[in-house]
C-alpha cells in the first residue's frame, strides 16, 4: 500500500472552506473580527521557526493591505484569512520578488514581525515537511490566491480593472460585467522506471545536487498518459509505454495541481533538451537509497514534503504500483 504521508498541502481533515460564506457580507465580518490573518509579500508568507505566522486583523502589518480573502474556517471554527501587503516598499534591503527563483530561503524583515524571534517574509517552500494538513491547504490556498489576484488585476475580455468579489475568490470587470475566477494549470510529474532503475533529471540553475523527477504542463486536449509520454520524450527522448496514476498536489507556485504518475520506460538512451534539462540519469534502486539516506556523494537527497519525494520513496519500499 502507498504511503502518502508527509505530502506539503495536502488536504486538511479539520478544515472547512465555508464556500456558502463568501457571499454573505455579515457572517464575513464577524468571522473576520476574531478571525486569524496570514499576510503575504510578494508571494512570501509571514513565517518564524515555528511555521506560519497567524495575526490578529488589527495587527500593524496589516494596515496597507489588500482586502482580505477569505480560506475557510479551522477546527475551532474561527475564520481564516489572507491578506497581499505587496504595496509594502522595505526601506532597506529589499530581496527580489517571486522571479528570484525557486530556492531563495532568506527573509524579508518588516518592522512590524518580531525579527528577534526570526520571523519575516519567506518563501513558503522553506516550511515544506513542517506544516500540518490544515495549516499546509490555509497556506497553499493563501498564496495561490493572492498570486492570482495581483496578476490578474484587468479583465482579460475588454482590459480595463477588475475588482474582487465574492471574498477574494473570484473578480468581476466594473466596465464589460465579466466574470473571472482563479485557474489551477496541471502538471504532470512522473517517476519513470525501466526494471531496477529511475530516470532523475535537473533544471538549468538548481542547486548543485539536486535532481528531480521529470514534470511538465500538460497541453490543451490532452490526457494525463499523453502529457507524460510527450514531456518525458521532449526532455529525454526516452519513449514511455504503460503510465498510472500515483497521487496529486496542490502547488502554489504560482499555482499548480501536480499529478503524480509513474511510466515504465521502453527505451533508455537519453538526448537532453538543453532548454528544459541540464542532466538526466537512470539511477539504480541501491544507488537511491544512499540519496535519499544523505549519503549520495554526487545527489542530494529529495526535497521532503514534494511530491517528487513522496514517489521516490514508494519505488524504493515496492509500493509504487
Amino acid at each position: 500500500m502507498r504511503d502518502l504521508s508527509g505530502m506539503a498541502f495536502d488536504s486538511g481533515p479539520r478544515l472547512n472552506r465555508a464556500q456558502a460564506l463568501r457571499g454573505d457580507a455579515a457572517a464575513l465580518a464577524g468571522l473576520w473580527a476574531a478571525g486569524l490573518v496570514l499576510a503575504l509579500w510578494r508571494g512570501r508568507v509571514a513565517q518564524g521557526p515555528e511555521g506560519l505566522c497567524w495575526l490578529a486583523p488589527d495587527h500593524p502589518l496589516l494596515a496597507e493591505a489588500a482586502p482580505p480573502v477569505f480560506l475557510g474556517t479551522d477546527a475551532e471554527g474561527r475564520g481564516r484569512f489572507a491578506a497581499d501587503i505587496s504595496a509594502w516598499v522595505p526601506e532597506m534591503h529589499p530581496l527580489p520578488g517571486p522571479g528570484a527563483g525557486p530556492f531563495d530561503a532568506g527573509l524579508q524583515l518588516h518592522p512590524a514581525l518580531a525579527q528577534e524571534r526570526g520571523e519575516g517574509l519567506g518563501d513558503l517552500r522553506a516550511l515544506l515537511g513542517r506544516l500540518d494538513p490544515d495549516e499546509g491547504e490555509f497556506a497553499a490556498m493563501a498564496k495561490a490566491l493572492t498570486d492570482w489576484h495581483r496578476s490578474h488585476r484587468f479583465c482579460s475580455a475588454c482590459g480595463q480593472p477588475s475588482a474582487p468579489e465574492q471574498a477574494g475568490w473570484q473578480r468581476r470587470c466594473p466596465s464589460c460585467g465579466a466574470q473571472h475566477f482563479p485557474r489551477t494549470d496541471p502538471v504532470v510529474i512522473m517517476l519513470v522506471t525501466r526494471g531496477n532503475r529511475a530516470l532523475i533529471g535537473r533544471s538549468p540553475g538548481w542547486p548543485e545536487g539536486m535532481y528531480s523527477c521529470l514534470a511538465g504542463f500538460m497541453e490543451p486536449g490532452e490526457t494525463i498518459e499523453a502529457a507524460v509520454r510527450r514531456e518525458v520524450a521532449e526532455e529525454t527522448a526516452v519513449i514511455c509505454g504503460p503510465v498510472g496514476y500515483v497521487a496529486s498536489q496542490p502547488w502554489p507556485f504560482p499555482a499548480s495541481l501536480m499529478i503524480g504518475c509513474r511510466a515504465e520506460a521502453l527505451t533508455e538512451a537519453i538526448t537532453l533538451d538543453p532548454v528544459e534539462l541540464e542532466d538526466a540519469l537512470w539511477i539504480s534502486r541501491e544507488e537511491m537509497a544512499e540519496v535519499a539516506a544523505g549519503r549520495h556523494p554526487r545527489i542530494r537527497a529529495p526535497r521532503k514534503g514534494a511530491i517528487a519525494q513522496i514517489l521516490l520513496a514508494n519505488w524504493l519500499a515496492g509500493r509504487l504500483d
